[in-house]
């Protein structure tokens, strides 16, 4: 069964390579993304997110049978932007397009959350996060800009833990789940792989069992599954995809 499927970051990285998969699949695939796009929005603010939901049911009046929430940046120089795409903005997609997906006979949706989550973080911001208060978040992120990135993706797991099961998500059938990949060559990472004492402290953050680093194709495939599958199951789950860093971080938990 072809699908309508939306996904936000879909210019470059990860989106990209998932867009690519599902056209493959014969899937029609709707991209949002600050250029480059069918929907050009940005998600950093309400503005963005207002003309990104207009735009979507513009485009797809039937609506929806997957949404991607993948736009994220990790910038210690725009710690407050950070925190509002990759933890406001993704949720602004997901509960914006939760109507839409109801629709489909099957809706699917998933975030790109990451391993970064099980890194220290700045607890006042997250909490900010998770009561829905932005300009808080924003500000207190201020503070500790190093920490922006796995603050927002720790709020981000937690954000779809607790509502995958909620009445309007799970209880209407709509299945949420989560991606947490761990180290992908693409873009936004590359200018870590140029700065050697970075290379040194990836290692040290991210151990892993196997060789290299993922590429955004391998991520993708798991993306493409979560958005395709059949059963009705599935939900709540961050799946760490991240060549075994979360197993030896964390021998005890599953």
């Amino acid at each position: 069964m072809k699908r309508v499927v939306l996904v936000t970051g879909s210019a470059s990285g990860i989106g990209r390579a998932t867009v690519t998969r599902l056209e493959a699949q014969g899937h029609r695939v709707i991209g949002v993304d600050l250029r480059d796009a069918d929907i050009e929005a940005n998600l950093a603010d309400e503005a963005g997110r207002r003309r990104m939901i207009e735009e979507v049911a513009r485009l797809a009046p039937d609506g929806l049978d997957g949404v991607l929430a993948g736009a994220g940046i990790s910038n210690p120089e725009r710690a407050a932007d950070t925190v509002s795409i990759n933890y406001f903005g993704a949720v602004a997609t997901l509960t914006g397009l939760r109507p839409m997906l109801a629709r489909s006979a099957a809706p699917r949706a998933v975030a790109i959350c990451s391993t970064a989550a099980l890194l220290p973080v700045d607890e006042t911001a997250m909490a900010a996060c998770l009561a829905g208060d932005e300009a808080s978040a924003r500000a207190t992120m201020a503070g500790s800009p190093q920490l922006a990135y796995m603050t927002s993706k720790r709020a981000l797991s937690l954000w779809l833990r607790r509502a995958a099961v909620d009445a309007a998500w799970g209880g209407a059938g709509v299945l949420l789940n989560g991606v947490a990949p761990g180290i992908v060559e693409t873009p936004m990472s590359a200018p870590l792989f140029r700065d050697p004492a970075m290379v040194a402290l990836m290692a040290q953050s991210n151990p892993m069992a196997v060789e290299g680093y993922a590429q955004p194709e391998e991520i993708a495939e798991l993306i493409s599954y979560l958005l395709t599958f059949e059963g009705h199951y599935l939900l709540g789950q961050v799946i760490f995809i991240d060549g075994g860093t979360d197993a030896i971080m964390r021998p005890q938990s599953f």
